[in-house]
């Protein structure tokens, strides 16, 4: 139980850290932006309307990102940015933090504790395991990455 404590709050130091650190990045970007020529962009009433929306019920959709793969720091970058008031945003972060932290603790530990028994009773099995993780992973990315590139038919048809 020990090994899972330490490893929960070495997770939850971690992410609040990065994501915390995306708010913060966020924040400069966003009074950047308001410094610069987007500001004319960025000041029409549109605009003004979703920032008041996201400063006033942004802290569930943060808090909830923290389950999700992808969109964790889209989330904390565009709180930032969006000048989300901190009295809203860290319970957030905390909430959100802890959950993921508990997850990752609980389900990674798990999957390198089996990895660690298969190798040690079968070493074959362990690295076709391993491989076979592998090659999952990277089906993904280019599932994902030929799903999002356009096709050649895609582009034809916007130049004409």
């Amino acid at each position: 139980m020990d090994k899972l404590a330490l490893t929960a709050g070495a997770l939850y130091v971690i992410v609040l850290l990065r994501a915390g650190g995306t708010f913060a990045v966020g924040w400069l970007a966003g009074a950047g932006a308001r410094r610069s020529r987007l500001a004319g962009r960025i000041s029409t009433p549109r605009f003004q309307r979703a920032e008041r929306a996201i400063q006033r019920w942004g802290a569930p959709v943060v808090a909830v990102s923290f389950l999700t793969v992808g969109f964790q720091t889209a989330a904390n970058f565009l709180a930032g940015s969006m000048r989300m008031p901190l009295p809203r945003y860290l319970p957030a972060l905390f909430v959100g933090g802890a959950a993921w932290a508990l997850i990752y603790a609980t389900a990674g530990l798990g999957v390198l504790e089996v990895l660690g028994r298969l190798f040690a009773q079968r070493p074959a099995l362990g690295a076709f395991a391993v491989a076979t993780l592998l090659l999952a992973a990277c089906g993904v990315v280019v599932y994902r990455r030929r799903r999002a590139a356009p096709s050649c038919g895609d582009t034809a048809a916007d130049e004409s």
